[in-house]
């Protein structure tokens, strides 16, 4: 449940900012949190198998979203990327975070269309936008590995259980069921006269 939370958090704050990489990858998230939801309860091992590679997947993901804002290797948070090149539209918490000041500067008089953009600056932030971006994916980290050994627990023990199982009389040497022959001395003999 606390998965289901944490995604749609964070499916909000990536619609603010237009982000449609991070919106399609939270979209197939939640529907792959509610598929394993799903097998969990109806103990289908198989589902809880793809929601448990999908959680491999979700970490290397927030990985890859780690080292974007942090500008790792070739990325660059002041790209792009996750808007597909369709927008220049950034994270949401870039003007937006906590104690940030935005203002909007004016336009020129008379210069009024729908395609027009208002230059905008931000101030006195408390924390940098990709650090908090950084605190999310961190975050969606830490779930997603306790999700993944959770499910790799719970697809071990419906496996085991259906393994276990065991029909009267069965294969076990020392079934539970276990009919007690009685010695010779007690069982009835016919007597002829």
């Amino acid at each position: 449940m606390i998965r289901q939370v944490l995604a749609l958090e964070r499916q909000v704050f990536d619609f603010l900012g237009y982000q449609w990489a991070p919106i399609l990858a939270n979209f197939f998230h939640i529907i792959i949190v509610i598929l394993g939801l799903f097998g969990t309860i109806q103990y289908r091992p198989r589902y809880i198998v793809v929601y448990t590679v999908w959680a491999a997947l979700w970490v290397a993901w927030n990985v890859f979203i780690i080292c974007f804002y942090l500008d790792v290797g070739g990325l660059s948070k002041d790209s792009d990327l996750l808007t597909f090149n369709i927008s220049a539209h950034h994270s949401w918490w870039s003007e937006h975070g906590p104690g940030c000041v935005r203002k909007e500067m004016p336009q020129a008089p008379g210069v009024r269309t729908t395609e027009s953009h208002s230059y905008i600056t931000v101030m006195g932030c408390l924390m940098d936008y990709q650090y908090i971006e950084v605190v999310h994916s961190g975050t969606q980290i830490l779930v997603a590995l306790l999700g993944f050994v959770y499910a790799c627990y719970v697809v071990s023990a419906i496996t085991e259980e259906e393994d276990s199982f065991d029909f009267i009389g069965g294969f076990d040497p020392f079934p539970l069921y276990h009919v007690n022959e009685k010695p010779s001395h007690l069982l009835l003999k016919p007597m002829y006269l």
